[in-house]
């Protein structure tokens, strides 16, 4: 584009100059234009991986009775073992949550071809809880003590950093030096002297990795942990930019 189709542009930017700021969706914030020049606006992103440093997994029990009462005591009684069994492993009552309870009515419908309503044949109660922990080295050891404990839904692990941001220090770096490289091709392509810096906007993404596949056991053997690879998680930083183009 042309030194003077940029011109023309700001002509239109000018008009702007008279408006605050306007946050615009996204976390990005778009500054009035002056008319010094047409303003440019992009963003970058850096993603920064490193190993995990915390890992969360769930684990829960079911069970049946005939009445809801004592569906409920049996499924209390299971949880406060396999509670237990966290706290054993080192898990602290902090990071032990609870993340669901579920209390159904079961009917049987095998064989009710017949116009006759389903059988009912009792209460379901399901149970499960979630732990974190640091010692990701532990992980395997924990599901192992946890279906030991009588835990039968097991999901999970989630891996995470504790301080995500840490991570992004010197992404931020890497990203206002590719802006600024980005900025000044763009103003040398369209044939002005240079571009300056008028807005940073931050915006991040960052969380716990899927989680990795892990079958509702009902049994494992003693004699082996169950292997967990915790890999890498990432985090990504973006930057919302915009310079002015100086004539």
């Amino acid at each position: 584009m042309t030194k003077s189709m940029f011109t023309a542009m700001a002509s239109g930017l000018a008009l702007l100059a008279a408006a605050p700021a306007l946050a615009q969706p996204g976390g990005t914030t778009v500054t009035a234009a002056t008319q010094q020049g047409p303003i440019l606006s992009f963003t970058v992103s850096e993603e920064v991986r490193a190993r995990p440093d915390q890992a969360t997994i769930g684990a829960g029990v079911t069970t049946t009775a005939p009445t809801a009462v004592a569906a409920m005591q049996a499924n209390a009684a299971a949880m406060d073992k396999l509670i237990a069994a966290a706290k054993a492993k080192g898990i602290k009552a902090e990071n032990i949550q609870t993340s669901g309870i579920n209390l159904s009515p079961q009917y049987d419908y095998n064989n009710r071809g017949d116009g006759q309503p389903p059988r009912f044949i009792g209460y379901q109660v399901s149970n499960s809880v979630r732990a974190t922990t640091n010692n990701i080295g532990d992980i395997g050891p924990l599901l192992d003590a946890l279906v030991a404990a009588g835990g039968t839904n097991v999901d999970g692990p989630w891996f995470a950093m504790k301080d995500p941001d840490a991570m992004l220090v010197g992404a931020r770096g890497a990203a206002i030096k590719a802006a600024q490289a980005k900025a000044q091709d763009y103003a040398r392509l369209a044939g002005f002297s240079g571009a300056e810096l008028v807005s940073i906007s931050e915006g991040s993404f960052g969380g716990p990795q899927p989680p990795m596949p892990v079958a509702r056991l009902q049994a494992m053997e003693a004699a082996k942990s169950t292997p967990v690879e915790p890999g890498q998680v990432g985090n990504t930083l973006t930057l919302s930019f915009q310079y002015r183009l100086v004539p």
